[in-house]
């Protein structure tokens, strides 16, 4: 069968470096980072002190207090993201058919907030099982999809996805596939993450995860620097609206960039670790780009999924020099969560957004606080480090890799009609 071709119709972003598409970008081509003391709770014990939290956001404004109430952050957010790319993509849905648009949606952990609000205050009472009733779906990672195809009567497939870290770029494959195979018209998909609690943070920190580096949180997210000692953890959502191309051109929406492929693969190695010689990594890039009908020669630039962790860089980084041979000196390698920290389950979305935007404006938002050269690393490999770098995109890669083994990447190319 002849698959339908597949573009990007609308963006929406809530970051730690910007609350819209357009700050978010502006944030990334300028080097800023989102890494500040952590204001949403009291980290005095705590190894990490600091993440990179959303920053000026109103819940009750955008909801209202009594709606806000009802749906954990990572609801919020992803509502919020999904308000800003419906009002980009033009979309009146009282003229399209709502029974063939869903919402796939990514959340490595959906609602951790409310599941320790909830536990916390049972243990601090008398035994009686007294909970909220909203407490189940506020918490499940499936209900932000639901409250997006509530609000926007939305009938088409509509369920999450949940590889950890892997989850969005899951939700925007799962939503690709549904298009081009004929079983929809539109997707609003994406991820949002809501994780800078006590639990999140002192989660990570008992895995010795996070960087520690509380004496300079800015530069703490260091990808494929020398001195990189954990991922910084950050907390949004992202939101794409995906498209099949007819539907897009009959309802004359703006194009962004067109979905060529995705890949999906599995360490089978370790329960966080990567593979050591990076092969699921090279396994789903492969598979990516196999989907997509490319070759590594056809990709520009790969948004990695650059965690800054000292044995998940050097794994990427190999198995990158795996697929692409010496095309890995021809292209621009970044990693976006020097900037934004690591959004997890939002993460592929969030920096889907910027490699579509970077085909868009042609240029490589930079992998910044490199300070010191890790000898691990081919010195003729172009990190971007430090400073944003104009060049021809006509085709990015970004990826996304989870605990459990699990790895997901994605393609766009410039819309060419």
């Amino acid at each position: 069968m002849e698959f339908k071709r597949v573009v990007v119709t609308g963006l929406g972003a809530l970051t730690p470096i910007g609350n819209t598409v357009s700050d978010y970008w502006n944030g990334l081509i300028n080097g800023v980072s989102g890494a500040a003391l952590i204001k949403s709770f009291d980290t005095e014990k705590f190894k990490t002190k600091f993440a990179c939290e959303v920053k000026g956001f109103d819940a009750d404004g955008f909801l209202g207090r009594k709606d806000a109430r009802k749906l954990d952050p990572f609801v919020q957010y992803a509502l919020f993201s999904t308000e800003e790319a419906v009002k980009d993509a033009g979309l009146d849905f009282s003229k399209l058919d709502t029974s063939r648009i869903g919402v796939i949606w990514g959340s490595g952990i959906g609602g951790l907030k409310t599941f320790l609000d909830e536990v916390m205050t049972f243990a601090k009472g008398d035994g009686s099982p007294r909970f909220n009733p909203f407490f189940i779906p506020k918490m499940i990672a499936d209900i932000a999809p639901g409250h997006i195809s509530i609000k926007y009567g939305l009938r088409g497939p509509n369920f999450t996805t949940v590889s950890a870290c892997a989850s969005s770029n899951n939700s925007l494959i799962d939503s690709f596939n549904y298009i081009r195979l004929g079983k929809a018209n539109m997707f609003i998909s994406g991820g949002s993450e809501a994780i800078i609690n006590e639990a999140g943070i002192g989660g990570f920190n008992a895995m010795h995860a996070l960087s520690t580096r509380n004496d300079d949180p800015a530069t703490a997210s260091r990808p494929f620097d020398l001195d990189r000692d954990g991922f910084v953890a950050g907390e949004g959502a992202g939101t794409i609206i995906l498209e099949e191309l007819e539907h897009a051109k009959a309802r004359g929406a703006k194009i962004y960039a067109e979905m060529m492929g995705g890949g999906m693969s599995a360490d089978a190695y370790h329960m966080t670790a990567p593979h050591p010689d990076g092969l699921g990594a090279a396994f789903v890039m492969r598979a990516a780009l196999e989907d997509a009908n490319l070759t590594p020669a056809d990709i520009d630039y790969v948004n990695v999924h650059g965690t800054s962790t000292p044995i998940g860089d050097p794994q990427e980084v190999k198995a990158i020099q795996d697929v692409f041979g010496d095309d890995i000196y021809r292209i621009n390698i970044s990693s976006t969560k020097s900037m934004t920290g690591h959004l997890l389950g939002a993460a592929g979305a969030v920096e889907a957004i910027a490699s579509i935007l970077a085909l868009k404006h042609g240029i490589i938002p930079p992998t910044i606080n490199h300070f010191t050269d890790d000898p691990a690393f081919d010195s003729k490999i172009n990190f971007t480090f430090n400073t944003a770098q104009k060049r021809d995109i006509n085709i990015v890669q970004s990826n996304g890799f989870g605990f459990g083994g699990h790895n997901a990447s994605v393609i766009f190319k410039k819309y060419e009609d």
